[in-house]
């Protein structure tokens, strides 16, 4: 059977086409989804922007996405990956074609938030990912597709401004933008006829559930009530941003307005969720078939803090390394590239020591360096040698995309059938920690912000003590009714 065939990745068949297809469609959504930034001074003239309507644009990019991932995870679990990423990859296309040929800040805004919604395109490809790898090879293969993917981002960076040169003029930004908008339609389509959900012969199994997460205990249910609320508060943070005076975008009335829908949706949420597991509070869940959330918990607050870093210093660090070193703008984003730079074999590292050495033990090696490395670029100051410190931001760098690889090669082994549900939520906190380390950026030193960083590594570290290293088999229920047992180490 084609998932039996040798991980090689110069094979283009079987599972190993699955894994080249996957990661290269969240390569595309990266791509169109920072698609902004290379262009950001393009964008700012030709439209007439300003300083702060810019930084307005940069929040409105990533606000969408930590609903989006939970949604999306859910419709995955449901549907299949293969219908799912398709149907993610052209529809995106559009505000992206709106936001390329936008004539005011209002048509700007509205298509960049709406855009937010391509980042969710990573937890589709965990679980088609999941699906076709056994659990030894399957750390390797998600870390390939994360950190292979999430180079779009980078790639976006070198070539866009290039293309914008070529096509000319002020309006050249515009066409490079489109063009990316172009590739997410014309690879939905490829997606959609070259991918399967499962190899040949195996079951795809669906969650019970679309509009609500299953737990299989009580506790279970007060935890995962309890994990909602920071979702909802970075998302009330970013309307406390917008609403700022230094932004200006919603007004006091309106902001408040979107502060009682979140508390609204938010008890919606809870209503959902005990609907959907209101059967485990009369009947316990037979052994089984149970499954632990605090995994989940726990691997939520380490990718807040692992891809939340991530997101907020790759945003900081040109500033960063142009104030202390007084750099131009030019070299010190040249200089600083090298931390995102290193998504290519860091996130791929990550997974592969996972499925070497074990999850857990390497989730605490490499949390324990993330602190450590956060610790050390605390104290960059302008006596550093250059290149000293652009070492230390890559063995940083190292460990917080290594971490990433590591958490995704658990979040496949809990429970098959949510696997989307969960790679969603986990998603998801790797916004929220962005979202809340740029508000702490805002209000700090940068010395200050990477204490903080480390600080919730440590805790990070502390809450992994109570995870429970993924072993023996899962259960899934076959429609006939039948049981199937999955290894998952």
């Amino acid at each position: 059977m084609s998932n039996y065939i040798k991980f090689n990745l110069f094979s283009f068949r079987g599972k190993m086409k699955i894994l080249h297809i996957s990661w290269l469609a969240f390569f595309i959504t990266f791509m169109v989804w920072f698609n902004f930034a290379p262009l950001l001074q393009a964008v700012k003239t030709s439209l007439g922007l300003t300083t702060e309507q810019i930084k307005t644009l940069l929040i409105l990019n990533v606000a969408l996405t930590i609903p989006a991932r939970v949604v999306v995870g859910m419709l995955t679990d449901r549907y299949g990956p293969r219908i799912v990423y398709s149907l993610l990859l052209v529809l995106c296309a559009i505000p992206c074609f709106v936001f390329a040929f936008s004539t005011t800040f209002m048509q700007a805004a509205i298509a960049r938030f709406a855009l937010g919604f391509i980042g969710a395109g990573f937890v589709i490809g965990i679980r088609l990912v999941s699906e076709w790898f056994p659990h030894h090879e399957l750390g390797t293969a998600e870390g390939i597709y994360g950190g292979w993917g999430n180079f779009g981002s980078a790639a976006a960076a070198f070539t866009l401004p290039t293309l914008a040169l070529w096509f000319g003029g002020d309006e050249g930004w515009r066409y490079a933008m489109a063009i990316t908008g172009g590739l997410s339609v014309i690879f939905g389509v490829i997606f959609y006829f070259t991918v399967t959900d499962t190899p040949k012969g195996a079951t795809y199994y669906k969650s019970k559930h679309i509009g609500a997460m299953e737990v299989t205990s009580r506790g279970d249910l007060w935890l995962l009530i309890i994990m909602k609320i920071p979702m909802y508060a970075a998302m009330a943070l970013l309307v406390w941003k917008l609403s700022s005076p230094a932004i200006g975008m919603l007004r006091a009335d309106i902001s408040y307005g979107i502060y009682i829908g979140l508390v609204g949706f938010y008890l919606f949420d809870i209503k959902q969720l005990w609907q959907a597991n209101r059967k485990i509070l009369i009947k316990p869940v037979p052994t089984i078939h149970r499954y632990s959330f605090r995994q989940v918990a726990v691997l939520n607050v380490l990718y807040f803090t692992t891809f939340g870093s991530e997101l907020a210093v790759v945003s900081m660090l040109p500033l960063f390394f142009a104030d202390i070193f007084t750099l131009t703008p030019v070299m010190a984003g040249v200089v600083a590239s090298s931390y995102a730079f290193m998504n290519l074999v860091s996130r791929p590292g990550g997974g592969w020591l996972s499925d070497r050495f074990g999850r857990k033990s390497t989730l605490l090696i490499l949390t324990a360096g993330l602190a450590i490395g956060y610790l050390i670029m605390a104290n960059i100051s302008a006596s550093w040698p250059l290149w000293v410190a652009v070492a230390a931001a890559m063995i940083c760098s190292f460990f917080v995309q290594s971490g990433e690889g590591a958490v995704f090669a658990v979040v496949p082994l809990i429970k098959r059938r949510m696997t989307g549900q969960i790679a969603g939520m986990t998603g998801a906190y790797g916004n929220v920690g962005a979202v809340c380390y740029l508000t702490i950026l805002s209000l700090v030193e940068y010395s200050t912000f990477f204490v903080i960083i480390a600080l919730t590594a440590i805790l990070g570290f502390v809450a992994l003590l109570a995870l429970k290293e993924p072993s023996g088999k899962m259960a899934e229920i076959n429609d006939d009714g039948s049981v199937t047992l999955i290894d998952v180490g």
